[in-house]
């Protein structure tokens, strides 16, 4: 907040169009953080009878919230200081600003740096897209920096074009923040990399003689899964039961997120295995 009142009260004190984009790009910080930490809470509710399969899309919600705020702000920005630029309107702010925008690069690299460890430990859409608005803020300083030495060197047009990057950056965050949200929201499956992971692991449980209809989708933080193995047609059934829960626990080990297994386990006779579809 104290960041975000400097970067404003100096923009318009000193008449810098890029300094009171970028207090507005840290405004939003405000906003989006409470949004997110509303659907961290509300996401770590537990299953209930009306929410079966957890309360996950809260936290998809709140990253598809954020991503609308930075780009109905980044839209902003650029067209406020596309209309100065259009006026022909010359901006001298002064040596002043390169201050406030190596303090604000400083501190927003930090508070980024220490979202995006939170959020790759608790796994939240939400608050890895909110690290990248702390990143974008610290970007655009560095856009308000580049402006503001522009404008000592003469360049009057420098400020507002450096608030037009600042926007864009803003903008192509939140885009960013919204298509992951997308992905969700449409039942997008695991990523690549997290399912070459998971098969790796099947292939090392003993009595696994294949597999097929392996299913995965994204809840907000965690996944669920449902696939089905083939096993030793003669394995009785509490064999087959131990394979199949030993391949639950393979599963959930290999990957770092909260994952839901179902596992179904059929005979091999007859059955293709197509482990690799």
């Amino acid at each position: 907040m104290g960041l975000a009142a400097l970067k404003l009260i100096a923009g318009i004190v000193i008449g810098s169009a890029s300094l009171v984009a970028d207090a507005i790009h840290s405004l939003s910080d405000l906003f989006t953080d409470a949004i997110v930490l509303i659907g961290s809470r509300l996401s770590l509710r537990p299953a209930d009878e009306s929410h079966p399969y957890g309360h996950g899309r809260y936290d998809t919600l709140s990253s598809t919230i954020v991503g609308v705020v930075l780009v109905v702000a980044g839209v902003y920005i650029v067209w406020d200081a596309g209309q100065s630029l259009y006026r022909q309107e010359h901006s001298n702010p002064g040596a002043i600003v390169l201050i406030v925008a190596l303090v604000a690069i400083a501190s927003k690299e930090w508070l980024y740096r220490v979202t995006r460890r939170i959020s790759v430990q608790v796994n939240s859409a939400a608050l890895r897209a909110n690290a990248w608005h702390h990143r974008s803020d610290a970007l655009s300083s560095v856009a308000v920096l580049l402006g503001a030495f522009a404008g000592l060197l003469g360049w009057g047009h420098g400020d507002q074009v450096a608030a037009i990057a600042v926007g864009f950056m803003v903008g192509a965050v939140g885009l960013g923040a919204m298509w992951s949200s997308f992905v969700e929201f449409t039942e997008g499956a695991i990523s690549p990399s997290e399912r070459s992971l998971i098969e790796e692991a099947i292939r090392q449980v003993p009595g696994i003689k294949g597999w097929h209809r392996m299913r995965t989708r994204i809840v907000g933080r965690e996944a669920f899964m449902d696939i089905h193995v083939l096993v030793d047609p003669a394995l009785s059934v509490v064999e087959g039961h131990k394979v199949c829960t030993a391949v639950e626990e393979a599963i959930e080990g290999a990957v770092h997120r909260p994952i839901n297994v179902t596992v179904h386990c059929e005979p091999e006779d007859g059955i293709e295995s197509t482990e690799n579809s």
